[in-house]
């Protein structure tokens, strides 16, 4: 754990956007916006771009774990950021990894569906992120299509519905899980923060952008960034605290990412808008 005066390290291990808006590049930006600094694991590369995904060439488990005990072997982490795994053989490298040197923090954000609607994995790589790495998680960041993957139930349609699910999410084992609910319609997005102390409504107006490239990225990082942050007597409080003020500094990211005019599809958030 970091002490008082070290800057916090942060761990993103996901997979390679080469236009910069999503996976460990985006993770990287928010990490070092939210004054921690970056290490990476990369678990596939990708071609993408701001209109979308043109290829896919995962990297094998043999070398996601040398790069993992590279990482731990030499830098003291103090939370792991968690993309998207398709394998079980991955989840399990992951899962091994970071049970033998455990930082204080982990956040997995369980991409599984993509904004098309199409489900990203199969059922083993489903089973692989809702049996091995969900257990092993501090904190889930699901959207609503992604929660209704992991529970094999309806996507919720209103809050209320949303409400319904939290009790199966956290009985998957994650002590926080932040159920995400900008697939909502109405003026404002609605996210709910399960916690093993209480249920909390995190809402913030909508934007009206298209710029919503890598959001779900940039938000898992900023809260293991704020985690981060937080001492080894944190309590309840302090842990929601610090996933507000991630919601908070993504709310912001989005209104300025006009300024960035990048790419002719979906762009990306701006990271460094409190910087430049």
């Amino acid at each position: 754990m970091s002490t008082e005066s070290s800057i916090p390290r942060v761990l993103t291990v996901a997979g390679s956007d080469p236009s910069g808006g999503a996976g460990i590049q985006a993770d990287l930006k928010a990490f070092s916006a939210l004054g921690g600094y970056g290490a990476s694991v990369i678990t596939a590369l990708t071609a993408q771009n701001t209109q979308g995904v043109r290829g896919v060439e995962p990297v094998s488990a043999a070398f996601i774990a040398e790069q993992l005990d590279a990482v731990l072997d030499d830098i003291e982490i103090d939370a792991v950021k968690i993309g998207m795994v398709a394998s079980l053989e991955v989840a399990e490298v992951i899962a091994r990894a970071l049970e033998k040197r455990r930082p204080r923090w982990i956040v997995l954000d369980p991409v599984m569906v993509a904004k098309s609607g199409d489900v990203l994995v199969d059922d083993v790589g489903i089973r692989a992120v809702r049996d091995v790495l969900v257990p092993l998680a501090d904190v889930i960041t699901p959207n609503l299509p992604e929660a209704a993957v992991l529970l094999d139930a309806p996507t919720p349609a209103t809050m209320a519905e949303m409400e319904a699910l939290v009790p199966g999410l956290t009985r998957l084992g994650a002590p926080y899980a932040l159920l995400k609910g900008g697939h909502l319609e109405g003026a404002e997005c609605p996210d709910l923060l399960a916690t093993p102390e209480r249920h909390e409504w995190l809402t913030a107006p909508r934007i009206a952008t298209h710029n919503l490239h890598g959001t779900g990225c940039s938000l898992s990082s900023a809260i293991a960034a704020s985690l981060a942050q937080l001492g080894a007597t944190s309590v309840d409080a302090d842990a929601v605290n610090a996933i507000a003020e991630a919601k908070r500094w993504l709310h912001t990211a989005l209104e300025a990412s006009d300024r960035l005019d990048v790419g002719q599809g979906c762009g990306p958030v701006h990271h460094f808008h409190a910087w430049w």
